[in-house]
């Protein structure tokens, strides 16, 4: 069997970057957040949106109607403004297009790309947003008008994953094709930045107890300014910033209390959901869970792992935790341990770890030393009262 074939650079010293994801995602704001990011630093970055692009190319199209369109037109309107955007990419410093990888309407699932005029691109990144099923259905609600399920966006969000990977791996092999989440909580933008403009950055994988110290205020505090620290000076694949995990939590409360209903604040809306649909794509979401972030575990160059003292005073380790450790190992990653009880740890810890810390200073210290992060300057937030008592992190 031939090896696939493996496109060269062209003469080209700036960053060309295509940025997948399902509809709902919010993408343009948050990838024109980034650009003026990198404007700020000093990279000159040109943003193209082809959905934009695809409008203004028919003005005669009613927005939101484009993929109304017969397939021979709608492919055609694609192929012209990619056909601009190949020229461009020549001369562009930066460029960044806000794309699709995959279409499901009315013509059923198709490819939102060619793939002769994806090899004259010749991207350096494939990047696939993601972000949670909830935060992506309260969009859907109120700016579009698709007619959709909590199923259906699980479905989108791993079509969009899947065909960007194949995609990037086709034309240029492996490590060019990432999955990055947009953020529940957290501002995700400078990790995503050094993904692009600052490539020599080690990549993290954050690795935590989280569905079982979800009620552990003190617990979650320490694991917070554990994230807070490791994404000050790496390029982080944080799992906790698509936190799906907590609309099971709720569902399951309200049936258990013979709810049929509950709501969240999302984006500053109250949203309701539907208990039992919820707890139907349990499976979907739990499945879904344990593929990605394994994936952001591959994508990454190593793993660091905090594990919490928990009240009764036993180790937070979760079987999630000790699994994510053990797929690391196993593919050669570099294992790090921050092990906060004061039980010793088992072997199935001490075994797959390159190293166990006692503290995120120590850990830190480390990894100025082995040159990972430059001058260390430690600006962890501080700890609550309670944890500076037992004497967490110094």
């Amino acid at each position: 069997m031939m090896a696939p074939r493996l496109f060269q650079d062209p003469p080209h010293s700036g960053k060309r970057v295509v940025v997948t994801g399902q509809v709902g995602l919010d993408k343009k704001p948050y990838l024109e957040q980034l650009q003026r990011l990198a404007e700020q630093r000093g990279h000159h970055v040109t943003l193209c949106h082809v959905g934009d692009l695809m409008y203004a190319e028919a003005p005669d199209i009613v927005p939101g109607r484009i993929l109304d369109l017969p397939r021979a037109r709608l492919d055609s309107l694609r192929r012209s403004v990619f056909k601009d955007l190949i020229a461009m990419s020549a001369r562009e410093e930066n460029l960044i297009i806000n794309t699709h990888a995959t279409f499901r309407w009315k013509h059923g699932l198709f490819p939102a790309y060619d793939q002769d005029q994806m090899e004259e691109l010749n991207a350096d990144l494939y990047i696939t947003l993601v972000d949670n099923v909830d935060a992506v259905h309260e969009r859907l609600t109120r700016e579009h008008n698709i007619r959709h399920t909590l199923k259906d966006i699980l479905v989108w969000r791993e079509e969009e994953m899947v065909v960007t990977k194949c995609l990037a791996r086709s034309l240029r092999g492996h490590g060019c094709s990432y999955v990055f989440a947009h953020g529940v909580e957290r501002n995700t933008i400078e990790s995503l930045y050094r993904l692009i403009f600052e490539p020599h950055r080690k990549r993290v994988y954050p690795s935590f107890p989280m569905t079982h110290v979800m009620d552990m205020p003190e617990v979650l505090a320490e694991i917070d300014r554990f994230r807070d620290a490791l994404n000050e000076h790496f390029i982080t694949f944080d799992p906790g910033d698509v936190d799906e995990k907590r609309l099971l939590f709720y569902a399951g409360q309200a049936i258990q209390n013979g709810e049929s209903k509950f709501a969240l604040n999302i984006h500053n809306r109250n949203v309701e959901f539907d208990a039992h649909e919820v707890s139907r794509i349990a499976p979907d979401i739990d499945g879904q869970i344990y593929a990605r972030d394994f994936e952001l575990i591959d994508q990454a160059d190593m793993i660091v792992s905090y594990i919490p003292e928990l009240p009764s005073g036993k180790p937070g380790l979760s079987s999630g935790v000790e699994r994510e450790l053990q797929h690391a190992f196993e593919t050669t990653k570099e294992v790090y341990v921050v092990w906060r009880p004061k039980v010793e740890p088992s072997p199935f810890v001490t075994e797959t770890a390159t190293h166990i810390f006692a503290t995120i200073e120590e850990t830190l210290s480390c990894f100025q030393q082995k040159g990972y992060i430059g001058d260390l300057q430690l600006s962890l937030p501080p700890a609550d009262k309670a944890a500076r008592q037992r004497g967490r992190f110094g």
